[in-house]
């Protein structure tokens, strides 16, 4: 699928104005379902204008038509001409805008205290920022650090949800393969050692809202029991 401009916006536009839901605006528009959520919440990309993908012609109306009435339909973006002769830069190092960089401690010092198993090399190319400063926040060192507040990168707009999830898996399942060297070292079980890590991960229960509205407007509506209660007094005399 072709990558689509300026993203949150075109997300924040299809959420005001279509009923396609969050999982399809979140594959069609390349980002996470749980950063749509909060653009929805209003706790992500607030003040953000939607950008209509029709009028900027990335999408047609007959795709959203099609998505609104299959919800396993993935949208399909409008492939701009002579696409194939168009070059994908090298990516190369992360601009961060000047109103945002005085928010990256509060970024440096979330990541630190939530996800320890992240490096500085890993930290300092999600969200722009040098291992200078993160050694300065992590020793409290900093020249602001009695003003520093861990804050979610995402939450900043210093990284999107999906790089943030892929640095954390990959830090993870490096720290699981460096924890299970050092266990066969010391000549420990290493399924003992996963089954005291799984059971240390509390098992998360995802609700599917839109579900749960389907199943409630499916059941059928005993109307005795709801006007039960409301039974007419009898007249004082």
């Amino acid at each position: 699928m072709a990558s689509i401009l300026m993203p949150k916006a075109t997300a924040v536009w299809l959420i005001d104005n279509t009923s396609l839901s969050f999982d399809q605006i979140a594959r069609f528009c390349q980002l996470h379902a749980l950063e749509i959520k909060g653009i929805a919440d209003g706790d992500v990309a607030s003040g953000v204008r939607g950008l209509d993908p029709i009028g900027a012609g990335q999408l047609t109306r007959e795709e959203i038509e099609k998505a609104e009435a299959n919800p396993s339909y993935d949208m399909q973006a409008v492939t701009p001409k002579h696409a194939e002769k168009m070059v994908q830069k090298r990516r190369g190092p992360r601009y961060t805008p000047l109103s945002r960089r005085q928010e990256r401690p509060d970024a440096i010092a979330w990541m630190i205290r939530n996800h320890p198993e992240v490096s500085d090399a890993q930290i300092g190319k999600l969200i722009g920022t040098t291992k200078t400063t993160i050694e300065a926040v992590r020793t409290r060192n900093h020249w602001n650090s009695s003003n520093i507040k861990p804050v979610d990168p995402v939450s900043l707009a210093l990284c999107t949800q999906i790089d943030l999830d892929a640095v954390v898996t990959k830090a993870a399942a490096k720290k699981r393969k460096m924890d299970e060297k050092a266990a066969l070292e010391r000549g420990e079980d290493l399924d003992t050692l996963r089954a005291a890590e799984e059971a240390a991960i509390p098992e998360e229960v995802v609700v599917d809202e839109d579900e749960k509205m389907r199943e409630m407007a499916s059941k059928p509506v005993d109307a005795a029991a709801v006007f039960g209660a409301f039974k007419e007094k009898p007249e004082e005399a």
